[in-house]
């Protein structure tokens, strides 16, 4: 029987396409999958037994570093966070929140600002690089911002993530016009509804880099699939780091405490006050988490 070792990068309709090398395999996923409550995603390394030509069955998922539920995605290296100066406007805590989740699965998080033609982003740049957190702007009107975003994802595993209309499609059109994705505009001639991406599917970009376009989803949607306890929630804030142990007293949740270094550094201007909302606002909303809710995750 003759095995291949390759890289799912699109999963649709109960198939699974994997790169092998020059060759991608058709393949089917074993039933012992679903028996132990296992499913591959779009990013597995996995083995492939060939059935005959490019058909196959997977039979094997190689160890993860990390998975997403939604979007449904493994082993990713960095998560750009998309959001636009306006229409929608930009939601500091869903940006926040999006930015800890990668943080909280070991994936490196940026943060990309469209349509800065219409406004300015100042105001993010200036929360977020305190932070620490790379940020790129682009223009719907120029090619400012592509060529460098280009370089950023150019290695590994990365996705797009965001609210509906911020356009990620578009962008990842400029990026490398040989995707040709469906953007919203084409999508309301069509009369497809409001999502344009359908599935999940990795791109190649590079020359050993892949990324994903993936659906726009709300606040709601990502907290209930992706829960961050409120004891890790402090180190989903990178800049949090050079702080948390210098705390007066052991456990403190960086919000109210006196001797809190954190709440010091606050105070010093070291963090952005809009950043530490953000946290105050999650960890309030971790504390209300139930265990019973934690199980599986």
């Amino acid at each position: 029987m003759d095995y291949q070792t390759g890289l799912i990068i699109k999963a649709t309709g109960g198939f699974y396409y994997v790169a092998a090398g020059d060759v991608i395999y058709e393949c089917r996923a074993r039933g012992l999958f679903r028996k132990d409550g296992v499913s591959p995603l779009c990013g597995d390394r996995v083995k492939v037994e060939v059935i005959s030509g490019t058909t196959g069955c997977v039979s094997e998922i190689l160890p993860r570093k990390n998975a997403l539920i939604r979007p449904p995605l493994a082993n990713l290296d960095t998560l750009a966070v998309v959001t636009s100066v306006c229409d929608p406007a930009p939601n500091p805590l869903v940006i926040d929140k999006m930015l800890a989740i990668a943080c909280h699965k070991g994936i490196r998080p940026v943060l990309v600002v469209t349509k800065a033609d219409l406004g300015s982003a100042g105001k993010l740049q200036e929360i977020y690089r305190l932070a620490g957190i790379d940020l790129f702007t682009v223009s719907d009107k120029s090619d400012e911002g592509i060529a460098e975003i280009r370089v950023a994802l150019s290695h590994g595993i990365s996705a797009f993530t965001g609210n509906t209309g911020v356009g990620k499609s578009s962008l990842l059109n400029r990026i490398d016009s040989r995707l040709a994705l469906a953007t919203g505009e084409t999508s309301q001639k069509l009369g497809r509804g409001r999502h344009t991406t359908r599935h999940v599917e990795l791109y190649r970009i590079g020359e050993d880099g892949y990324i994903a376009d993936t659906p726009g989803f709300s606040a709601v949607e990502l907290e209930r699939y992706e829960v961050i306890r409120k004891e890790e929630l402090a180190d989903c804030f990178p800049e949090f780091a050079e702080y948390t142990g210098r705390c007066q007293f052991t456990g403190c949740s960086h919000t109210v405490e006196k001797g809190c270094a954190v709440l010091s550094a606050l105070a010093e201007g070291k963090i952005h006050p809009s950043r530490h909302a953000s946290y105050r606002a999650l960890y309030e909303d971790a504390k209300k988490i139930k265990e019973w809710e934690l199980k599986g995750r």
